[in-house]
This record gives structure tokens, sequence and C-alpha cells, in this order.
């Protein structure tokens, strides 16, 4: 099957199969997408979906944050980890005032220059917001077109060249379809060509899968998860959360939040170096 009648039945399966996320509404903003990729980058989406909300109300416009200060930001972040994100968010709408009026900028190498923003999230944001032509390649769709063309079951932890020409090969010139197959790719990985127990019976194109036909090979070497429990990425969360409920907190208020003084200790440094957390006289604060 040619690559033109796959991107078309996989449009079709999305037009019938997608999720209502409310960033990918008729009429939502480049700036409430550009919020979204920062929250989705490392967060499954349906913890989201209330986030993304509640952020957007609270601060509509990049303007509206780039006034606020950035411990309201980190406290409005919640639980969606990795707290760096709010920071540099916080930071990419400030820039965007300074530099750009206050407007999200469609230009793929002025977006490169925002904090946080890199190849992906520059890509994904022209295409979602904007309905520009550009190669958006998450885990989803690089395990997508490997199976398709390739017969194997799961890319490699670093992005290669070769991927991103074979992505680029698979995008069609038009730019409204161009964008719209890179969010349609990206939900069928979601969704039905997934990591762990794919739902092939599900799929639109099954006649065309490599990997299905030679038998859905497994990796040869599997990748290791890593553990959350007990590490320093924990004991940070742990202790941004106490701040998070109270405008201040004592070095003994915070260390007595952990089992570990030591890790506590080291983490407490770490969050104050990273400036996420303000150290003062009276303790510190987000």
């Amino acid at each position: 099957m040619q690559r033109s009648e796959v991107t078309t039945r996989v449009l079709a399966w999305y037009d019938a199969n997608a999720r209502d996320l409310p960033w990918r509404r008729e009429g939502v903003g480049p700036w409430a997408v550009l919020v979204s990729e920062f929250m989705c980058q490392q967060t499954p989406v349906a913890r989201v979906v209330e986030p993304w909300a509640a952020w957007l109300e609270r601060w509509p416009t990049p303007a509206a944050l780039a006034q606020a200060p950035v411990g309201d930001a980190i406290r409005q972040w919640g639980r969606l980890g990795y707290p760096r994100r709010a920071q540099r968010l916080h930071t990419t709408a400030r820039t965007i005032v300074e530099r750009h009026s206050g407007t999200v900028p469609a230009d793929y190498a002025q977006l490169r220059e925002l904090p946080g923003v890199g190849d992906y999230t520059a890509a994904a944001i022209l295409s979602f917001a904007f309905g520009q032509r550009h190669v958006v390649l998450d885990t989803n769709v690089r395990r997508v077109l490997l199976r398709l063309d390739y017969g194997e079951a799961l890319p490699g932890a670093s992005l290669t060249r070769a991927e991103r020409e074979r992505a680029r090969r698979w995008l069609p010139d038009e730019p409204g379809r161009a964008a719209r197959w890179a969010v349609a790719s990206m939900e069928l990985g979601a969704r039905v060509c997934t990591a762990a127990k794919p739902r092939c019976v599900e799929c639109p194109v099954t006649d065309s899968c490599a990997w299905l036909r030679l038998g859905r090979p497994e990796p040869e070497v599997r990748r290791k998860t890593q553990p959350y429990e007990g590490t320093d990425r924990q004991c940070r969360g742990v202790l941004l959360a106490v701040l998070r409920h109270r405008p201040s907190a004592t070095r003994d208020e915070l260390l007595a939040a952990w089992p570990d003084p030591e890790q506590a200790e080291a983490a407490l440094t770490s969050l104050v170096a990273d400036r996420l957390v303000r150290a003062a006289a009276q303790g510190f604060s987000l």
C-alpha cells in the first residue's frame, strides 16, 4: 500500500476515534497549545486535562503569567511532576512578552529560542496551533513508523537521523494535511500501536505493517524502567509538596517530611540551586 493511502486511512481513523482533548478543540489559541505541550512532555495526557484548564483560567495569556511570581507557577503546577517545567514555562512567558509583544511566535527559530522549547515542542506548536508542515516525532510516532516500515517493536532511546528522514518521507506535502497527520499518527501510537499490548485488531493499517507481517517480534533488549520510590526525584517532590500548601517552612520542617535526613538535605540544596525554592532567614518558600 502507498504511503498516501496509509495516511488517508489513519486520518479517517483519527476523525472517528480521536480523544476529545480540550487543547485540540476549535478556537484554542497558540498559548493554550504551548501550555499543553509543556505539561504533556513527561506526564500522561489524562493527568494534564484538569491542571491545563486551571492554569489557563488563572493565566490565559503569556502576559498574565509573566506578571505572576515564579513561585505561584511552581505552586500551581501541583503534582504534574518535573516542576522545573513550570519554572521554564514562566520564563518562556516573560520572554514572549519581552521579545514578541506577548504573542506566541509562529516561527521555528524563534520558538527554539524559548526556554524549555526543543525541536519536538517547537514542531508540535507550529503544527497544532498554526497548521504548519513539520515533522513531529514523539515516542508514539517513532514506534508507529518503525513498525510500519522496518518491522521492529520499539525505537531506541535516542532519536536518530534515519528516523527523521523516514518521518519526512511520511509527511504529506499539504500543510494542513501534514499537521493532521502529525496528531493522528501520535494518537494511533498512544491508543492502538502501544508499546505494551498493542491492539492490532483495531488498527486501520494492519495490511501495511511490517511488524505484524513478521509476527510481532519482541525487541532484542527490553528497556529497564527506572524506579520512582525512594529516588531523589521523589524526595524533591515531597519537599515541594510541603511548600505548595504553606507560605514557608523551616529547614527542620522540610527535612522531617522525608525519612532519610541526608537525602532530604541534598534534595533541598538542589531545589535551592535550581531556583525552585527560595531560601531566606525565616525559612524556605516557593
